[in-house]
Order: C-alpha cells, then sequence, then structure tokens
C-alpha cells in the first residue's frame, strides 16, 4: 500500500467524470507502487483495446500502454524493479522533494504532511515509502475526488495538486521516457502526463472561474 491512510466513504453524487477521474489516479497509484500482476496487464490491454482510434493525447497514451502491456510478465516486473528498485540512488526518483529541491526529505514533505494532517490523513504503519511518493498522491487524490464531489471539494483537490502534484508530476513523466530501459513504465509515464495535463487544465479554469 502506498503512504497515505486513505478513508473512502462512500458519496451518492458520484459524476460519471469523478469516477473516471479517481479510477484514472488509483490506477497510476497501483502501477507507480509496484509492478502489476497479470490480470492488471490484461485488463489494460482489453481497456486500451475498447477507445479505438479515439484522437486526443490520453486515448493515445492509453493505446500505447495497452500495446505495452502485452509484454511478458516478468519482463515488466524486471523492469520497476530496475527503474525504482536500489540499496543506492534508483534510476527513476519517485519522491516530489527530489524534483523541487535536488534532495529528499526536505521542506516540500514536511508542507505536505501539514496539509495531509489537516485532511485528516497520515502515513501508513509499516510504509517505507515516504508522502510525497508519487504513488501515495495519487491515492490522495483519488480520496479527495471521490469524498468531495462539491464545490468546497474541487477547492481542495484544486489546492492539493497545485501545491504538491503540479509542480514536478511533468519532471517525474520525462524522466521515464528518458530513463534507459524504460518501456512499459515510459507509456505509464506517458499517460500520467497527458491525464495530469488533463487535471491541471482544468483546475486553472476552476480557479479563474472562482
Amino acid at each position: 500500500m502506498s503512504a497515505a491512510t486513505i478513508p473512502v466513504h462512500a458519496q451518492p453524487s458520484w459524476s460519471e467524470e469523478d469516477r473516471a477521474r479517481a479510477e484514472h489516479y488509483a490506477l497510476l497509484a497501483r502501477l507507480l507502487h509496484g509492478a502489476p500482476d497479470a490480470p492488471l496487464l490484461a485488463a489494460l490491454a482489453a481497456a486500451a483495446s475498447a477507445l479505438g482510434g479515439t484522437a486526443g493525447a490520453l486515448p493515445q497514451a492509453w493505446a500505447a500502454l495497452g500495446a505495452a502491456a502485452g509484454a511478458p510478465l516478468q519482463g515488466v516486473c524486471d523492469e520497476f524493479n530496475a527503474l525504482f528498485i536500489s540499496v543506492g540512488k534508483p534510476v527513476v526518483m519517485a519522491n516530489g522533494s527530489w524534483y523541487l529541491t535536488g534532495f529528499l526529505q526536505e521542506e516540500p514533505l514536511a508542507e505536505l504532511r501539514a496539509d495531509l494532517a489537516e485532511l485528516g490523513l497520515g502515513r501508513r504503519a509499516g510504509v517505507t515509502e515516504t508522502e510525497d511518493h508519487i504513488a501515495a498522491l495519487a491515492e490522495v487524490m483519488r480520496h479527495l475526488v471521490l469524498t468531495g464531489p462539491d464545490e468546497a471539494g474541487l477547492q481542495r483537490q484544486r489546492a492539493f495538486f497545485a501545491r504538491h502534484i503540479a509542480p514536478w508530476y511533468a519532471d517525474f513523466a520525462h524522466a521515464l521516457a528518458q530513463a534507459p530501459g524504460a518501456d512499459f513504465y515510459a507509456k505509464v509515464g506517458a499517460l500520467l502526463l497527458a491525464f495530469m495535463d488533463i487535471e491541471r487544465e482544468a483546475f486553472d479554469m476552476l480557479e479563474v472561474s472562482a
């Protein structure tokens, strides 16, 4: 599991858009926390094929990820380990503090922990990743989407995204795209970039209209 404790309570007013957003955040959290299993790869391939030839950056990213999901499971697992698991510095860092300051455990992490505390969220016992890991942040956004479909909830989503994800998600995606040996996870990065770009643009419009 990722680094934030996420108590999710059912909301009767979820829109289809909110459900789709929550599902994207959940998928990114799952893929970036650990290597996929065979059923997940099969589901990715099926979901991508259902999109057909839909135009746009997000459908194209889905199509590319679906094609990459046809790779052998062991190869994808090896790729995850090679990119993210290391006794020293991983090939690709997945922590916001690294992209914002060049170091881990810095001021952005302290600010994030303070904001999580205000939201009533915290780190799960036994979790090794810090709260600024991209998978943990995606889980937090999923929680905020599912528990805040109203105007106040949207403003919480916008504020959290703007402060803790928007400044560095593109750098993380580009690091995946350029990482030696990255194939499946380069496609994961492209999906993250396309989806987060849509989120950022929507939140920018929300801020303008506020």
